[in-house]
């Protein structure tokens, strides 16, 4: 997870993207305000168990009434409605597991979908050791998503 949030991290801060200043919060410090003051979001996440980390989980369970997260009927989360707008806030996932990251990029994409949150890229899944080509698109993710925050 380092080496990708790493990588997603220089992306986001390329010299050729002026105007972003990029903010770096572990998943149990980060707080509404932060993703209310953010232009795009960037999740990272190992799979655990084919579910997201527990410290993603707690994070979107502190914060998701108060950024804006709809629920259901039923208790479950509902969709925001806001997941193809333009106006959305644009979000990017990376998950890295050994086995499968199945089950963890499904429950973060789950929650996303009930916030007011637009997917601004490609999940990226990454299974086993990091290589090279994983940097490069964990890269081109972080970049992608820092010009979204432009928009």
């Amino acid at each position: 997870m380092r080496e990708l949030t790493e990588a997603v991290t220089t992306g986001a801060g390329d010299d050729l993207i002026e105007g972003v200043e990029v903010v770096v919060r572990p998943a149990l410090e980060a707080d509404a305000d932060d993703v209310l003051a953010a232009d795009a979001v960037l999740l990272g996440t190992p799979a655990n168990f084919g579910y997201m980390s527990g410290a993603l989980k707690h994070f979107f369970d502190s914060t998701f009434l108060r950024i804006g997260g709809a629920l259901g009927d039923d208790g479950g989360a509902a969709d925001s409605g806001s997941g193809g707008s333009a106006r959305a806030t644009p979000y990017g996932l990376y998950v890295h597991g050994r086995y499968d990251t199945t089950g963890a990029v499904r429950s973060v994409q789950t929650i996303a979908g009930a916030l007011p949150w637009r997917q601004g890229f490609d999940v990226l899944e990454v299974l086993g050791d990091v290589t090279d080509s994983h940097r490069e698109a964990a890269y081109e993710l972080g970049g992608t998503l820092a010009a979204l925050a432009l928009e």
